[in-house]
């Protein structure tokens, strides 16, 4: 493989396994907070806008996921039906109210807020709603890019219960550019997957030493027909985009 190509997966893994050590702590807590709420019958919601709208997506009927969570989604918050649209439409906090009317998140559940930047104005307005409801609100996100990029003004940091430092720098990408000033190979998304599939792998786990967990099959395997469709019939009021 190209030596560039391997330099970014290097690059990608180091701050993978860094992880491990440097958001140790948050991570045990939304770990703590997930496996509390779904305890109690409740739902994790995972809202992110333009392309950290994925980490929801990634997590929705998802092979190996959990069925107790709901992506809070929205077209124009996406980057399909328009990019420089949907760039500032992330910075209205007016879109937030009248989309999270169509979700009925309560005290009793999680809510994810995934913004690399931290300082766009939906996300901030989705964290700020999340604590107005009283439900425990958690944030990926990247300190040192959002820290950069607020300027001095409130971010995603200062208002979730939780924040998990995504650990990228201001920017995103990882890879330099010989003689500019660039850099290629944005690495938020790969890590933020990681960060949510890790955090609901241990959540599982902890649920099996208890009885069985409501994880999807793939559609592939043996038997993936009749437990997904027991699970969809489980959470589907409660799930819209079921």
């Amino acid at each position: 493989m190209n030596s560039v190509a391997n330099a970014y997966l290097d690059e990608l893994c180091q701050r993978l396994s860094a992880l491990k050590n440097e958001a140790a702590k948050p991570m045990a807590a939304a770990i703590n907070a997930i496996v509390e709420t779904v305890s109690k019958d409740g739902l994790v919601y995972v809202f992110g806008t333009g392309h950290s709208h994925m980490l929801a997506e990634e997590v929705h009927y998802r092979a190996g996921g959990p069925a107790f969570t709901v992506p809070i989604l929205a077209s124009g918050l996406m980057l399909h039906e328009g990019a420089i649209a949907s760039t500032a439409m992330e910075r209205n906090e007016g879109v937030i109210k009248p989309l999270f009317d169509r979700y009925p998140i309560t005290s009793n559940d999680v809510l994810f807020v995934a913004s690399n930047s931290g300082t766009n104005a939906a996300p901030l307005g989705a964290a700020r709603l999340g604590k107005q409801i009283g439900c425990t609100v958690i944030a990926i996100t990247s300190v040192a890019y959002s820290t950069a990029s607020a300027n001095g003004r409130e971010k995603l940091a200062d208002v979730a219960d939780i924040v998990i430092d995504n650990g990228t720098p201001p920017g995103d990408a990882i890879v330099q550019l010989p003689g500019t000033d660039l850099k290629s190979g944005p690495a938020s998304t790969a890590i933020g997957v990681a960060i949510i599939n890790a955090i609901f792998a241990e959540v599982a786990h902890r649920l099996a030493e208890q009885h069985e967990p409501p994880i999807y099959l793939s559609a592939n395997m043996p038997g993936a027909k009749e437990s997904n469709r027991a699970l969809v019939e489980r959470y589907a009021k409660r799930n819209r985009h079921l």
